[in-house]
């Protein structure tokens, strides 16, 4: 769809280089689309028929506004940003598996410190650490939403020490498993 819309014609708004991750204000049209689809899960008769033109509207506008130049190098065929998004789905798919960072590098036909440098530029983080906080937000979903103790969540995960899995989680989250799940439950807990 991306490369549908720079066929077409549209234009990103002129940027800096693209380097790591960035926030820029939502715009009131955005803002709209992304609010008029949210509400056609509350008519699941039209959704089949204005989801698709609503994903549209909202390529478009994020094409469009101050992302769009991150985003079409994202998207570009072959380019170093549209091969490490590929080996972000990879991690994303694969994140409890043990990271071999010179197989992600092969897959993205990049060297291991050229994958490495470009991955940083994309995520502002170094592979592990990208692998690492997925790993700490999916222990936290299980923890929350399916009652897993902190130990089985860890193995689930991917740890294979779950003292190592507390602290890092604590450094992560700023508190200890048990005490930021209860805290976001709205209870309270011990150590």
């Amino acid at each position: 769809m991306i490369a549908e819309f720079l066929a077409g014609g549209a234009k990103p708004e002129a940027g800096g280089p693209c380097r790591g991750l960035a926030v820029s204000p939502l715009d009131a049209p955005l803002l709209d689309a992304v609010c008029r689809l949210v509400d056609l899960l509350d008519h699941p008769r039209d959704l089949g028929a204005l989801a698709p033109l609503l994903l549209k509207e909202i390529t478009y506008r994020l094409l469009t506004g101050a992302q769009g130049a991150r985003l079409r190098q994202i998207a570009a065929d072959g380019g170093p940003a549209g091969r490490i998004a590929a080996a972000i789905r990879h991690l994303k798919d694969r994140y409890s598996q043990t990271l071999r960072v010179e197989s992600l590098a092969r897959e993205a036909r990049m060297s291991a410190s050229a994958f490495h440098q470009h991955f940083k530029n994309v995520t502002s983080m170094s592979p592990l650490q990208y692998q690492k906080r997925l790993r700490l937000q999916e222990a936290r979903r299980l923890m929350l939403g399916e009652g897993l103790d902190a130990a089985a969540a860890a193995f689930r995960v991917g740890y294979e020490s779950p003292s190592q899995f507390n602290r890092e989680y604590r450094r992560h989250f700023g508190a200890p498993p048990r005490r930021d799940v209860a805290a976001l439950q709205g209870g309270s807990a011990s150590n």
